[in-house]
């Protein structure tokens, strides 16, 4: 059998014979967290705690009454365990995603102006939580890899599934379409500097087989993509930006996530109605923070040469026109 392990410094697959014990999936915990006393949770949508202290050693595992193959265990470390050490990198990341912020907008919170929104789930034992993604032109990519494939750093080759998903199929993906001759396109959406939108999102949703849902944050607006798969994960369009919701392990009352951002759920089961209806619960906090920018209002100032432009369709034919990608928010 094959299980999923994910503890504070990353996440690995385990492989058992059929016949293992109890003793050997603890051992081999600790061999993949460098956990000596560690709590474990399974199991989604409503995820629980598994006492392996409580089963004797020698107990198969298949005699527990529990389906482990394919499973992922979530570990937490205990007093007196050994906490391994993580690098600079995920110690900068999991900072990342647990600051909220927005150069465009103030935010009020009683949480206070930079806490992400969490919205309690007893359904399924956690806590929906906003994550950030980087300023950094790709965050659409960064939010869709997130969700999918955990956070690989993969934007060059999800560009690279757009642009070759378009010259595949160039009756649905016409100039009409795209705005701009599809050879065009596909060298834009290919730099580093240019915005995915709804277009990468039908193309990605098809590419994963699964449900996207971006919500809007001005106008709780729900735009389904590929509508109909098992399975969706939930982003979050702020007017210029894309982050993505995740659900954390939490303990009751769950009002607070307690765990690393390493342990999140962002693929769901498009049948669950939870998901989405605490999705926009928190959106909805978004909102009244004013987590958004008017993209059809706003004025924003190219900081390469000082122009300024009402709307994002001004600086957006401003950057294909010039090359300059560097916009804040006009005074």
């Amino acid at each position: 059998m094959r299980i999923r392990v994910r503890g504070p410094a990353g996440q690995s697959t385990i492989s058992l014979d059929n016949d293992a014990t109890v003793d050997v999936l603890r051992r081999q915990i600790t061999n993949s967290t460098g956990l000596s006393h560690y709590e474990v949770k399974y199991g989604y949508p409503q995820i629980r705690p598994l006492n392996l202290e409580s089963f004797p050693a020698s107990k198969r595992l298949s005699d527990l009454g529990l389906t482990l193959n394919g499973e992922q265990l979530i570990i937490t470390r205990k007093d007196g365990g050994i906490l391994p050490e993580t690098s600079q990198e995920q110690r900068e990341s999991t900072t990342r995603q647990e600051i909220l912020r927005d150069p465009f907008v103030e935010k009020v919170s009683n949480q206070g102006p930079d806490d992400p929104p969490e919205i309690p789930s007893p359904e399924h034992h956690g806590t929906f939580v906003l994550r950030i993604m980087p300023d950094d032109n790709s965050c659409l990519f960064r939010a869709i890899s997130s969700a999918t494939m955990g956070g690989v750093d993969v934007m060059t080759e999800l560009r690279s599934v757009v642009a070759q998903t378009i010259q595949a199929n160039p009756g649905l993906y016409t100039e009409a379409v795209l705005e701009k001759k599809p050879d065009d396109y596909c060298q834009w959406i290919q730099n580093e500097d240019a915005w995915g939108g709804g277009i990468e999102l039908s193309i990605l949703s098809k590419h994963f087989d699964i449900e996207i849902c971006s919500i809007d944050v001005q106008s709780l607006r729900v735009d389904r993509f590929n509508e109909g798969s098992p399975m969706r994960c939930i982003v979050v369009y702020s007017g210029i930006h894309y982050d993505t919701i995740a659900l954390s392990p939490s303990n009751p009352p769950y009002t607070h996530t307690d765990v690393p951002a390493e342990f999140d759920t962002k693929m769901f089961d498009a049948n669950d109605p939870f998901v989405l209806e605490k999705s926009l619960a928190l959106c909805k906090v978004l909102q009244e923070r004013h987590y958004y920018t008017d993209t059809a209002g706003f004025r924003l100032r190219c900081n390469t040469c000082g122009r300024t432009f009402v709307g994002e369709k001004g600086a957006t034919q401003h950057a294909e026109q010039t090359g300059h990608v560097d916009f804040g928010e006009a005074n």
